[in-house]
């Protein structure tokens, strides 16, 4: 074509190296107003055209590919296949750097829609429950550096115009240690990204808590090399995808498919209120709904223990006595087995730990039937609440430290106390 449009200048009296130029650009010009009507066409007309059935119809995944502006990008090859057609048209070596360089574009292209393809299949697949227990997410990245990989080494051959990969791929080879060091988080991440999804070792919306990273809250992605974790606070941590393999990490996933959720916490009891119940209080806490009736077994039993060892009830060390702590410590056994929120199928414990500094410590180890963050608070506080209030009720203190209060008190009793003295 070229040689006819030099031809056809020359009848003309036109130079024949002024008519080769004037005919190559010609057919330049040609050819780029045909890719871009070629375009045009593509992008206006065909792509609004599929726009429309895509939004017409009842699937869901060309809907996703359709966001992801995969037919946008399939658009750009068109241009790119003209001049590769066209490219036969021109002359000599002009002709093999048109077809080496659209060859590339349209590797380039290709690559491109390959890349919003796979996010197509990714989002596409986290409609799917399966999503949250194996997520593809770090798989699909890894195919997507060997497209890029292998995109990259056919753009570089197309444009040299090797017509082997071979010789490439020697060179290539070559710089293996480089690529695994440029790599290395690629690869660690890929490993672990396995063993995670195989273990059944943490999935997308899971709380975790990992102390070394600052870590405290529920994951929100999983990737090749990198886990988000989005804290409490809202801020988002960002964990190596191989460190939750080579560390250790907490995975709450159990407490909440569980069901209970635990409660460990002490009332610390001034040791110098504790003492041994006298009838008075006896018959008090035999008032009390839930020591009712362990308070009429407990008499029963201790007098005919007392009695058939002949105990001398009068001193009080004698034989077998209720203490004020033991009997405290039943009422909260009582009242946590009768509590609604709390879980009854799992363990329930009131337990006396070594006394120390603090006093002694009444450890409560409870489950509640609710694993949700707030109403789990709401229910321990509600709980230690009523337990607090009721402390007084049987002769016990809850054990603090002094306070400034407790120091200025005394004093400014004694400074009344000397100024009633002046008085009289």
């Amino acid at each position: 074509m070229v040689q006819l449009m030099t031809n056809w200048f020359q009848n003309y009296g036109v130079n024949v190296i002024a008519a080769r130029y004037i005919a190559v650009g010609i057919l330049l010009v040609f050819i780029a107003l045909l890719s871009v009507v070629a375009y045009f066409i593509s992008r206006k007309i065909v792509l609004r055209f599929l726009s429309l059935v895509i939004k017409n119809n009842k699937l869901q995944w060309d809907d996703v590919m359709l966001e992801r502006k995969v037919f946008h990008k399939l658009c750009n090859i068109v241009p790119a296949i003209i001049f590769y057609v066209f490219s036969t048209a021109f002359p000599g070596q002009m002709a093999v750097i048109i077809e080496n360089l659209s060859s590339a574009y349209i590797i380039l292209a290709g690559v491109l829609v390959l890349d919003a393809l796979l996010n197509s299949v990714d989002d596409i697949y986290r409609t799917y429950e399966i999503a949250k227990h194996k997520p593809i997410k770090g798989y699909l990245q890894v195919a997507k550096i060997i497209i890029y990989i292998i995109g990259g080494i056919l753009i570089i051959a197309a444009v040299i115009g090797q017509s082997s990969l071979w010789r490439l791929l020697s060179g290539i080879g070559a710089l293996t240690a480089v690529l695994l060091l440029v790599f290395k988080d690629s690869l660690l991440g890929l490993v672990a990204g396995i063993q995670l999804s195989s273990n059944d070792m943490i999935r997308i919306g899971d709380w975790i808590e990992m102390s070394k990273y600052g870590a405290n809250g529920d994951v929100i992605d999983i990737s090749l090399n990198t886990v988000k974790v989005e804290n409490f606070d809202k801020t988002i941590t960002t964990i190596p995808t191989y460190a939750l393999v080579s560390d250790s990490f907490i995975n709450w996933r159990g407490m909440e498919q569980s069901g209970g959720r635990r409660i460990n916490r002490s009332i610390y009891i001034d040791a110098t209120s504790v003492t041994f119940c006298t009838d008075e209080m006896l018959d008090k806490f035999e008032k009390i709904h839930y020591l009712s009736d362990y308070i009429k077994q407990k008499k029963a039993e201790i007098a005919l223990y007392n009695q058939e060892h002949n105990i001398d009830s009068t001193q009080s060390v004698n034989g077998r006595r209720l203490t004020n702590l033991g009997t405290f410590r039943a009422y909260i056994q009582c009242y946590l087995k009768n509590h609604p929120q709390i879980h009854k199928r799992m363990i329930q414990m009131v337990r006396q730990l070594p006394p120390g500094e603090s006093g002694i410590p009444l450890d409560i180890y409870v489950f509640t039937n609710q694993t949700e963050w707030a109403i789990y608070e709401s229910i321990q506080s509600d709980i230690f609440d009523h337990l607090f209030a009721v402390v007084p009720e049987f002769g016990l203190r809850v054990f603090q430290k002094p306070t400034g209060y407790d120091i200025s008190q005394p004093l400014k009793d004694l400074k009344d106390c000397q100024e009633s003295i002046k008085k009289l």
